[in-house]
Order: structure tokens, then sequence, then C-alpha cells
């Protein structure tokens, strides 16, 4: 059990309640400020092309019911420059990041590897074990572990709290996790299944649970994260037993422009009769594949209009799309055995009726079927869309993973659960 930071007053008298939640990207950062005490949030915001002259920060105050969005654009030479102009917009509504207020700083990271499979407080060690992950995770860890330092450094006195993508997919067994490689190789490379959009994960299903009136611990759940990044996970009583995503973010479903699963003498093909360099091919499958690479739009949105027009581009796109994810419904169903949900979560799988209704279609006698005008309602709450006789629930359960990085920092800051 990780010890109580002292700013965190575990006892809960007089405690400071505010949690700023901070996802450092390459070139961005977007940033929540939430309050514990109820989960409201206090203010949102994003700074977006930090190194270029165009630079952006778009900060919205939502303190007291709300107020006027407020942009700023001009040249944010860096992530330092980044935060302290963030630091300076949260203070002119009040909300400095010297208010005693301000109970800890949640960072998403995406990798934290096998060792990591909770949040974790923030020390030294914890630093050079993200920076020695960054070979698995070359896009994404250097940027977090830049916007941990900036915030270290602004505040070094309050609890800086890393909460991991990969942590929720830990409980994995083995059979799931491992690749059928040379175990030698695996190990000394650290090859593996990690999965990602963990705090996505374990945020929907444990919120299609209460959708369903039960605890966790009782409910499997597939939880289908379509996005621009796209993943499926398997959770069998509150613990993921499969996901997607492997070593990276490539494996798995089709998504907006990364290929998802693919034959690996795809790339062994590639370079010997196309002559391509390993640097080609990783563009290739991660940045002009999926949707983008079938039919030039990775914007489900604009796939769905071409697709009413008969484009023939489009009609392939999204047969594609759905095809691989009925086969990972199925698949998942396998692995669990029971299933009392299909929960779909994030951009698409929140927005794109059509993808819900034909990801389903066909499925009926697994128990699953979409109600057709429950499925068309367009809403931001957590709903069923399956009719009443079906035996197992379809949800739609809009994902929140600041509040769920902001809730598992408050929590080990307070003293409520271990890294």
């Amino acid at each position: 059990m990780t010890t109580p930071h002292p700013a965190a007053d575990p006892a809960g008298t007089g405690a400071p309640s505010r949690v700023l939640v901070l996802n450092s990207g390459s070139s961005s950062v977007k940033y929540q400020l939430l309050d514990m005490k109820d989960g409201g949030r206090l203010a949102v915001g994003l700074v977006e092309r930090i190194g270029e002259d165009t630079s952006r920060l778009v900060h919205t105050p939502l303190l007291g019911g709300g107020g006027e969005k407020r942009e700023q654009t001009g040249p944010i030479a860096d992530h330092a420059a980044a935060l302290k102009a963030v630091a300076a917009e949260l203070a002119a509504d009040g909300l400095g990041l010297d208010s005693p207020e301000l109970a800890a700083i949640g960072h998403r990271v995406v990798h934290g590897g096998m060792r990591f499979t909770a949040p974790t407080v923030i020390d030294e060690e914890v630093l050079a074990e993200i920076e020695r992950l960054v070979p698995v995770a070359p896009l994404h860890n250097p940027a977090n572990l830049t916007g941990i330092r900036t915030a270290m450094a602004l505040r070094p006195d309050l609890p800086q709290v890393a909460v991991f993508d990969t942590a929720f997919h830990t409980t994995m067994p083995e059979a799931a996790a491992r690749y059928a490689i040379d175990v030698e190789t695996a190990d000394a490379h650290r090859i593996r299944r990690y999965g990602f959009h963990g705090t996505s994960h374990a945020y929907v299903s444990r919120e299609t649970a209460k959708l369903l009136g039960r605890e966790p611990e009782e409910v499997n759940v597939i939880v289908l994260h379509l996005g621009n990044g796209a993943s499926a996970s398997a959770v069998a009583g509150g613990r993921c037993v499969d996901t997607s995503m492997g070593l990276t973010p490539l494996e798995g479903l089709v998504m907006g422009t990364r290929s998802g699963d693919v034959d690996p003498a795809v790339t062994f093909h590639l370079k010997r009769v196309a002559g391509m360099s390993v640097d080609e091919i990783d563009v290739l499958l991660n940045k002009r594949s999926g949707l983008v690479g079938l039919c030039g739009d990775n914007d489900m949105r604009e796939i769905r209009r071409r697709v009413e027009e008969g484009d023939e581009k489009a009609v392939l796109a999204f047969d594609v799309y759905i095809h691989r994810l009925k086969k990972y419904i199925g698949a998942y169903y396998a692995v669990l055995g029971r299933v009392d949900a299909v929960a779909f979560t994030a951009g698409v799988g929140e927005n794109a009726a059509a993808v819900r209704e034909a990801a389903i279609a066909g499925l009926e006698e697994l128990g699953l079927a979409v109600d057709a005008e429950l499925n068309a309602v367009r809403s931001d709450e957590a709903r069923i869309v399956s009719p009443e006789y079906a035996r197992v629930a379809v949800a739609v359960v809009p994902t929140d993973e600041e509040l769920e990085i902001a809730r598992q920092s408050y929590a080990l800051v307070r003293g409520e659960q271990g890294a």
C-alpha cells in the first residue's frame, strides 16, 4: 500500500479535492480540472501545435455553471510554456495550480509495461521505468514524460500520479498475453500483448454493470472502444481477460489509419518485393491503412455518407471494418463463455448507429439484437439499445477517461488503493 501524500489529508477533514488531469501528446496538451467531491468539471482545455508559430490554446471555465470559452493563438515554444499558459488560464478563474484545493495532478501514460498494474505516484524511479519503455511506445511515452517533468517543475510539492493505458490489461492470463514466438527472445525484448485504451475499458465495463443494476464482479462484458483508434476487450467480473491491441496499438480492429490485424509476412513481402524500408512499412500500416487506406477517409460520418451514395470504395471500407468487428465479438464471446452485455463507446461507438446495427446483425443466435428505434436515439447518457427479449444487453456507454484518471489519482493519494 502506498503511503498517502500529506497534501491528500486521507482523514477527509478539510481535504483538498481537486485533480488536474493532463494528457500530453507530442505537440499537444489536453487538460481537465475536476472536483472529486462530486466528479464535476471546473475547467477543460487544449493546447495544440506546440512548437509552431500557429500554436493555439482553447480554455473553457465551467465553475459556477460555465463561462465563455477563451482562445489564444501565437507561438508556444514547448510543453513548459504550454503548461505555464494553462496555469495562467486556470489562475484567471481562481483555479490556479497554487490552490490549496489541488490534491494531485494525474497524468495519462500510454505504456506501463508489466511493472505498472495500477496508478502510481511518480518519483525518479518511476520516470526511469517509463523512459525504459520508450522503445515499445516511441510516439507516446516521450510526450507523456515531457508533460510529467514540466508539471513536476511547476508543483514539486504536489503528488503527481501516472495512470497507465496498459494497466487494466495486466490481468490477462499468459495464454492471452503471450505471442507464440521463442520465449527467450520475447522476454529479452519485452515482446508480449499489453493492450491500450485501458482507462476507457475499465470505466465503461464498470458503468455497463451499473447500467444493468449489478456489481462489476457479477458481469461479463465485451467492450468496443471505437474511435479513430479502436480496440475491443473481454472483461470477466471486472478483470480484463483479453484485448485486441498488442505490443503496440497497431494490432486488432480496423481503425482510422491503422490496419489492425495483418499477416506479419506482409512486412517481409513489402521489403523484398516492393523494396520498402522498415520505416516506410511502419508509416504504411500506422498512417496509410485502415479506413483511410481502403477509401481515403477515416471519418465514419463521411464514409457513411458515401455509402448511402453507393460509393464502392466506401462500401468496401465499411464492410471490412464491420467484418473485423463482428469477428472480435464472436471471439470474445467464446473467451468469456457467458456474456451479459456488449458495450459500444468512444466517438464512433457512441454516435454511429449504423455501425452498432451492422456489428450486431446476424448474431441473434448468440442472444444479441438491436432495437432500431432505441439505437437511432442520440444521447449523452448511458443506455440500452437492445430489445427487452434479448438475452444479452447491447449498450451505448459514453467513455470518460479523464474522470477515470482523476478517480484513480484521487483514490491513490487518499490512501484508498496501492500502487
